[in-house]
């Protein structure tokens, strides 16, 4: 681990791959609807920072591994600390849609 490895954002490229390889992950994308209709990664959830309270409807299991994702990273950064402060115990943050390579759903 560097210095400065703080400063580095997220790789949304190497999250999607954990996430995939990861038994009873959920793919959470808190970005509002509009955005995630304009496309989204396949398998994700939408559940909209505004609405992060109401996950629980969604994903039940709190050992659950979470990973969020954003358009840059800056609201999955804030969602990742309010899922933790609503109990949620793997709570991983994997950056922004916008620097992904993979297939994107519409």
């Amino acid at each position: 681990m560097g210095l400065f490895d703080f400063l580095r954002s997220p790789d949304i490229n190497s999250g999607v791959s954990q996430f995939r390889n990861t038994q009873g992950a959920v793919l959470v994308d808190v970005r509002e609807p509009d955005e995630y209709a304009s496309g989204h990664i396949p398998g994700s959830k939408n559940i909209p920072l505004s609405r992060l309270d109401s996950i629980a409807e969604i994903v039940t299991d709190k050992n659950a591994p979470l990973y969020v994702y954003c358009l840059s990273g800056g609201r999955s950064a804030r969602a990742t600390s309010m899922l933790v402060a609503l109990g949620y115990k793997t709570v991983n943050n994997i950056g922004g849609i916008s620097a992904y390579k993979g297939e994107v759903e519409r």
